[in-house]
């Protein structure tokens, strides 16, 4: 019996029935209980950064399992030490300390009362932008279908219209001394892969370090190399004061991280916050085999094969435009037809998403071979053949 013949009897509502159900993966490629084979552009939404039954992963669990499994963080274990210090490292400060948590909606909640804890009242986040879906990440988010149903939300967000940087530095100067902190994605990922224009990180940076805001960066699915670079936001030669993170750090298993420097770095005292999860020996083990692999030069890799991903999929007939950065590409179609790609994908042995009703969205394992970026694009291009195809003949 598959798991679809119960999953409406099993499970609440909020995802709908999976139109397939998966059994096995390795690399780029997963396969459902038919046997058919399907290449893997999704990689469980940015997460799988190693895919699926990287053998580092594997041992890194394996042994840390069979060792010592979760502890709490009432008592020190040594992968979530040597995690922080190797995040530490990464952003290049010795002020910056580190916070545990699952998920990168739970990163962004520290990063939200991280901001109360500056006594400043005012949090700005942009238009459109992604935190999560826990109350307060909600509340971050710029997309009011999502906001609306959940309301009243914690208070004191206002937002701007991402890459805006004049009408951000008009809205801080209105009331500079109690804006606490500034929140943006280096790219818009739930709204279809927008990347911040040139100089608009820049911009925020001025801003916050002329009135003492924090500058509180989303990496949570732009970062561990997604965008060609360990964060994406170096694209852009600033630092933020806040890094939030989580998605392909586990490798596929739930971890999340708050890094925070300077000043920040201290706002969190015992009792201010906390997870009784966060900092799991086994996630931390899990992310510290992904960093082992994830060096400069797989990071160039993804960067090339972003690049290589990128000109054969603009050449597909229906692709009106692609943008992105690295393995973060958001495919923009000529016609409305998006979510029938996907549905056409499954068919052609592809794994799309599409967070719009003319965007796909790629975010494949980084360690996808060129074949099978070349074997996607292919598949992407029937796929979008046969949506085109069934939009003239409704």
């Amino acid at each position: 019996m598959s798991a679809l013949d119960n999953w409406g009897e099993a499970l609440m509502n909020n995802y709908g029935t999976p139109p397939i159900e998966l059994v096995s993966g390795h690399g780029a490629v997963v396969t459902d209980t038919a046997g058919r084979e399907h290449i893997d552009m999704l990689a469980g939404i940015a997460v799988n950064a190693l895919g699926h039954a990287h053998p580092a992963v594997i041992d890194a669990v394996t042994r840390q399992i069979s060792h010592l499994g979760h502890v709490s963080n009432l008592f020190a274990s040594q992968p979530v030490v040597e995690l922080g210090q190797r995040l530490k490292a990464k952003l290049g400060d010795d002020s910056a300390r580190v916070f545990f948590c699952n998920s990168g909606g739970e990163a962004n909640e520290a990063a939200f009362k991280l901001a109360r804890l500056t006594s400043r009242r005012r949090v700005l986040a942009a238009h459109d932008g992604f935190h999560g879906r826990t109350m307060g990440s909600l509340a971050l988010t710029g997309q009011p279908a999502k906001r609306a149903p959940f309301e009243p939300l914690p208070a004191g967000v206002e937002f701007y219209p991402y890459g805006d940087i004049d009408y951000l530095r008009a809205l801080v100067e209105m009331d500079p001394a109690n804006t606490a902190a500034i929140f943006l994605e280096p790219v818009q990922g739930e709204t279809g892969v927008i990347p911040a224009p040139g100089g608009f990180l820049q911009g925020v940076r001025d801003i916050c370090d002329a009135h003492g805001i924090l500058m509180v960066t989303d990496e949570v699915q732009t970062g561990v190399g997604r965008t060609g670079s360990f964060f994406a936001f170096e694209h852009s030669g600033v630092v933020p004061d806040v890094i939030t993170m989580a998605k392909g750090l586990g490798g596929g298993l739930p971890i999340g991280a708050t890094i925070a420097r300077g000043r920040a770095a201290a706002l969190f005292q015992p009792g201010s916050h906390g997870t009784t999860f966060g900092g799991n020996p086994v996630a931390c083990a899990a992310a510290l085999a992904v960093l082992d692999v994830v060096d400069d030069a797989f990071i160039a890799e993804v960067a090339r094969k972003g690049e290589l991903l990128r000109e054969l999929v603009a050449q597909i007939d229906g692709v009106k435009a692609v943008r992105g950065l690295g393995l973060m590409l958001g495919v923009v179609l000529e016609h409305e037809i998006a979510k029938e790609t996907v549905a056409a994908g499954f068919k052609h042995g592809v794994i799309l998403n599409a967070p719009s009703s003319r965007v796909l969205r790629l975010t494949p394992p980084l360690v996808i071979t060129d074949d099978e970026i070349r074997g996607a694009a292919g598949r992407i291009a029937a796929s979008i053949a046969a949506a085109t195809e069934g939009e003239e003949n409704r």
